[in-house]
């Protein structure tokens, strides 16, 4: 029979009994391994902000992104002040060289909403900080600040009960009305020699008409951690798409035949380059 009796633990040996003392402190102790070797499945995983660093800083000040501004045609991202101010002397993205407009590169840059509330979140106090850096610059030029903009009432005051009910909108997810294109990307196949590429989860996607067949494959590249040495071919019906073509153009071209229950259906290959 074995046992604990005041501190001591009793085992029985060969028809004897054999005592080891073994202390509160020791029991402790173990006790802490144990509970340290543990590890729940739902316990939070804590990771260092700077392992972020690469994501939500600016290549080009190296700072937080502060109205962090999307160039279209690489999605890369930069505030926008660094990035405006790089427009003046280059057209070429930043990061990978890519010629961004021929004349006017600002046309290609788009304010990334989501990702700024994101470093917000992220980084404390950035926000705050910011705020009063941009009081202080009006404060000492004598101009009005800025006030944010607050949301539209929802409802004129005085609302008959039942016209409160015909305005309540009809889902918690509204569409924005710039995304009219909606696509259906059909995976066909990859050429032999292509390998390691991750499958596209989500074939459907809703965008703007004024996205590019280029837009689509930059998506493509990204979703399935294409290398550089892959080239994706993008087809609709029996056509293969520029890069340059507009997904409303695709449209407008293709007509009816190219759409599957209101979306655009467009089929793409991986190929190795020629």
């Amino acid at each position: 029979m074995d046992g604990t009796v005041d501190g001591v633990v009793l085992e029985e040996e060969g028809g004897s009994t054999r005592g080891c003392f073994q202390t509160d402190a020791s029991l402790c102790e173990e006790d802490e391994s144990q509970g340290a070797n543990e590890q729940h499945p739902d316990d939070e995983r804590f990771v260092p902000l700077r392992e972020f660093y690469p994501y939500i800083r600016c290549a080009l000040c190296n700072g937080f992104f502060i109205d962090a501004t999307t160039i279209t045609e690489c999605l890369h991202t930069f505030c926008k002040s660094c990035i405006v101010k790089h427009f003046f002397y280059s057209n070429r993205c930043p990061n990978c060289s890519i010629i961004v407009h021929q004349t006017q590169p600002l046309y290609s840059i788009r304010p990334d909403r989501q990702l700024q509330d994101i470093v917000f979140k992220m980084v404390p106090y950035l926000e705050g900080d910011e705020r009063s850096r941009i009081c202080e610059f009006y404060k000492r030029r004598g101009l009005d600040i800025p006030k944010p903009v607050a949301a539209p009432s929802t409802y004129p005051l005085k609302l008959h009960h039942r016209q409160k009910k015909d305005l309540l909108p009809q889902s918690v997810f509204t569409i924005p009305s710039e995304l009219d294109v909606s696509l259906m990307l059909e995976f066909v196949g990859a050429e032999e020699g292509v390998e390691n590429y991750k499958p596209l989860e989500r074939k459907y996607v809703r965008v703007s008409g004024e996205a590019t067949v280029r837009h689509v494959e930059l998506f493509i590249r990204r979703k399935m951690e294409l290398s550089q040495n892959c080239k994706v071919d993008v087809v609709c019906g029996d056509h293969l798409l520029k890069q340059y073509q507009s997904l409303r153009e695709v449209c407008n071209t293709m007509g009816q035949n190219a759409l599957q229950d209101g979306m655009l259906v467009l089929h793409f290959g991986l190929v190795l380059p020629a």
